[in-house]
């Protein structure tokens, strides 16, 4: 009884916390700005988000028997995470995104494809169909998959500051300890990119 007790009342607590949750559906898409320095402040500065907002990370939402979960590619592999998890990353608001009418038919390939990638290796070379996956490039190949055809854009990548043929030292640093060529206009997609797809709808903010 205590243990039902504790259990009732920490779910009264997450919703207190995470209220504006039950606006989530499966298969919308969280946009966040990540807290990971120098890394993350080079991509904002490359990619443009949705009204100008930087996003730096992306989780597909699942929601089973009324809890509410993230699958997303971060740390190591691929990975299903809780709301609270997930929203540890940032300290800011979250954004999310939600596929248009005509495009809900897809949302359960999409996310049986997602979660038969969980434990597939997190993608630290940023390399398109290498085995691995980033944030954005799983979310990417799960909406090919069920619709067939590319349904967000593949674009040329960049690691330059802009306006200069000069890369970013973060991403200099960064490859150079992976022992790889910085993959410069190579394509790829990023969360910013995404989020201002015309096959979506930004539908809400969560804090």
């Amino acid at each position: 009884m205590i243990r039902n007790l504790l259990s009732s009342l920490f779910l009264l607590v997450s919703i207190f916390i995470f209220g504006q949750s039950t606006q989530l559906k499966t298969g919308d898409l969280l946009f966040q700005k990540m807290n990971c320095g120098d890394l993350c402040e080079a991509i904002h500065a490359v990619t443009e988000g949705y009204d100008g907002n930087d996003f730096s990370h992306l989780g597909l939402v699942v929601i089973e028997n009324d809890s509410v979960f993230i699958i997303e590619a971060a740390g190591n592999a691929v990975r299903k995470v809780t709301l609270e998890q997930f929203s540890k990353n940032t300290q800011t608001t979250m954004f999310i995104g939600r596929v248009k009418s005509k495009y809900k038919k897809l949302i359960p390939q999409v996310i049986s494809f997602s979660n038969q990638q969980i434990g597939i290796p997190y993608d630290d070379d940023y390399l398109y169909d290498n085995g691995k996956y980033y944030c954005s490039e799983l979310i990417y190949d799960a909406f090919l998959n069920a619709y067939g055809k590319p349904f967000f854009e593949l674009q040329p990548m960049t690691f330059k500051q802009p306006n200069t043929n000069e890369f970013f030292s973060a991403w200099v640093d960064y490859y150079q300890k992976l022992k790889i060529e910085i993959p410069e206009g190579e394509l790829g997609c990023n969360p910013g990119g995404i989020s201002t797809s015309k096959k979506i709808k930004i539908v809400g903010k969560l804090n």
